[in-house]
């Protein structure tokens, strides 16, 4: 993974986004997530997994480290 032009790594930042779930391949645990900008990334899920779509994640880096507070 490298940094964008402008310096900005995701990785080096622990930086984290919401994404929404689209998508679930649960036997690889994988989803096909939204960001708020409206681009689509495959996410792992192994770490807060089951995940159904519509749910919001928190992911770092591409893998879901938490789930929107109250959703089990």
């Amino acid at each position: 993974m490298s940094c964008d032009p402008g310096g900005h790594c995701i990785t080096c930042s622990d930086e984290a986004i919401e994404v929404t779930v689209i998508t679930v391949d649960a036997e690889q645990q994988l989803a096909l997530c939204a960001t708020p900008d409206g681009q689509r990334e495959t996410i792992e899920i192994a770490l807060v997994a089951p995940v159904r779509p519509a749910e919001r994640l928190l992911a770092h880096a591409g893998t879901a480290i938490g789930r929107e507070a109250g959703v089990l």
